[in-house]
Formats: structure tokens, C-alpha cells, sequence
């Protein structure tokens, strides 16, 4: 077993860059300026001060995205397969940061949960002082044939970005990074091999309504339908037998200043167990939940 990986980011299809921008704007996040990918995606960043964010993901141009499948990106090909069985907005993929994606490719074929071949790309990504730079990645994906509608995947970066973000990184919701990440299954104990092989973590820990996995930063939880609804008011997802992601708990330093800005902004939400619970609507493809960091 490698060592465990933290996450780095969340990956929410979206129907339309601009309405998950005007959407994501209204529940008080910093929404960073619009990026291509070189194989027509495009995503609108939301930054956190631990390091870990958001990638709503939109189609930029359908022709390149189409050819970029047919030429067996992996990235584009899941993308697509996932938009065809969920429709436009959901929560398709979690990814861990690595500092060897090469080294995970090979882990993840020896595992057999290898998601299909390794992607490197670049893109010019511009900084909040108006300056271009170019990020460049090598992603190495996991993935089960049980679970159609998400994969995870591990990313490095090979010319890491000046960390300066703190425009970015900081939020009116009072948001300061994640605390968890939500998936779905009517067996959660299926998954906790598949799980724990791909972000390197040891053990799984079984819970009342499922399991829950301790990466570095941040908890990821494999709720029953019963799990979902105690938690979250959730019905879940859909009589499928797969994975699904399907919420993200954030973390905020005060309650009452999330819950300020959703009212004033007309956003509907409930409380339960110390929580805010804002459901996935166009533009958000998951529940967001909010609760103050202990």
C-alpha cells in the first residue's frame, strides 16, 4: 500500500459554465475567471484556504470533446458516460493529489482498478493579478465496473502555480475548505476495497449507515439510502446498484454568517444536526452542507 492521498479537488459536471458561475456566486463563494482544457472542457474554479477545491465542469467546444473520446481520453470519455446516464449537473469524480502520478498508474493496473490510460495536458490559467502562467497536469485514474457514474483519479502537478490565492481562497459564506465528501451506494460495504486502494489509505472505518474512509485532509463517506436520509433529508439517488456522489460538507468558521448570506441571497435551506443543507440545484450538481469547524 503507497501512502495515503490527499484530496485535491471535486469534480461537478455542469450544464453551463456561466449559470453554475451565477449559482455558486449566490451561496457566497469566490468563483475564479473561466479555463479551456485543450480537449473541450472547461472549468470555473472555487479555491479553498486548506488547499482542496471545487471543478464545475462544462462543455467549451463538443467537437474537440468528442474527439478527445474518440481518441481514448479517459478524463472526456467518463465525463460524457456519466452526463448520458445523470444528466448535465452532478458530483462525477473525487481527486487525490499525488506527487506520482506514474507510480499510482502502476499501483492502480497491479490493484486492477485502473480506469484506463494516463492523461498529461497543459493550459495557460490566468492569476488573479491579471499575469498567464501555464498549469500542467498528469492525471492516473481509478475506476470499478460497478460504479458507472464516478471514478477517482490522482493528479500532479508538474509546474506547481505561485500559491498566492487568497483573493480566491476566500469566501462571504465564511467558507474555509472541505470537511467531507458524500458518495452513495445501496451496499457501501462493496466499495471500501475499490476506495481504499485508490487513495492509499489503510483502513476503512464501518458506521451505522455505511463507511467512512480519513484521507489527510478531508473524510469521505459511503452512506445506505437510510444513511443519506438521517443525515441529510437525501433520497437517494436512484435504484441503481453503483456509486454515486452525491454531497460535500464545507467548513465554516460561523453558522450564523453562512446562514445570513443564504437568506439574503433567497436561497432555500434547511438546518439538522448542526447543519446547514443547501440541495444540489442547477449550476450545483450535489448537496452543500455547511457546518462550523470544530
Amino acid at each position: 500500500m503507497s501512502e495515503a492521498h490527499p484530496l485535491d479537488h471535486v469534480v461537478l459536471p455542469v450544464a453551463n459554465i456561466d449559470l453554475a458561475r451565477e449559482r455558486l456566486g449566490k451561496l457566497g463563494f469566490t468563483v475564479a475567471a473561466d479555463a479551456r482544457h485543450p480537449f473541450g472542457t472547461e472549468n470555473a474554479c472555487i479555491f479553498f484556504a486548506d488547499k482542496t477545491y471545487l471543478e464545475p465542469l462544462g462543455i467549451a467546444s463538443a467537437d474537440a470533446y468528442d474527439a478527445s473520446v474518440k481518441k481514448g481520453n479517459v478524463f472526456t470519455a467518463r465525463d460524457r458516460a456519466f452526463r448520458f446516464r445523470c444528466g448535465d449537473d452532478g458530483l462525477s469524480a473525487v481527486v487525490f493529489g499525488t506527487a506520482d502520478a506514474d507510480r499510482d498508474h502502476a499501483r492502480f493496473n497491479a490493484d486492477r482498478i485502473s480506469g484506463g490510460e494516463m492523461l498529461q495536458f497543459a493550459r495557460p490559467m490566468k492569476m488573479p493579478d491579471g499575469s498567464e502562467t501555464t498549469a500542467a497536469f498528469r492525471l492516473a485514474f481509478a475506476a470499478d465496473l460497478r460504479a458507472p457514474d464516478f471514478f477517482l483519479f490522482t493528479c500532479q502537478r508538474i509546474n506547481p502555480l505561485p500559491m498566492d490565492r487568497k483573493a480566491l481562497e476566500t469566501h462571504v459564506n465564511g467558507v474555509t475548505g472541505i470537511a467531507e465528501i458524500v458518495l452513495a451506494a445501496p451496499d457501501p460495504k462493496a466499495f471500501a476495497t475499490f476506495l481504499r486502494f485508490a487513495s492509499g489509505v489503510a483502513s476503512v472505518r464501518e458506521e451505522a449507515f455505511g463507511i467512512s474512509l480519513a484521507t489527510p485532509n478531508v473524510r469521505i463517506s459511503i452512506l445506505s439510502a437510510d444513511g443519506l436520509n438521517a443525515y441529510f433529508d437525501l433520497v437517494a439517488p436512484s435504484a441503481d446498484r453503483g456509486l454515486r456522489g452525491v454531497g460535500i460538507v464545507y467548513k465554516v468558521a460561523d453558522l450564523a454568517v453562512t446562514e445570513a448570506h443564504l437568506a439574503a441571497n433567497g436561497i432555500t435551506y434547511t438546518r439538522k444536526n448542526n447543519r446547514i443543507l443547501v440541495k444540489a440545484a442547477s449550476g450545483q450538481g450535489a448537496l452543500f452542507a455547511f457546518e462550523e469547524k470544530r
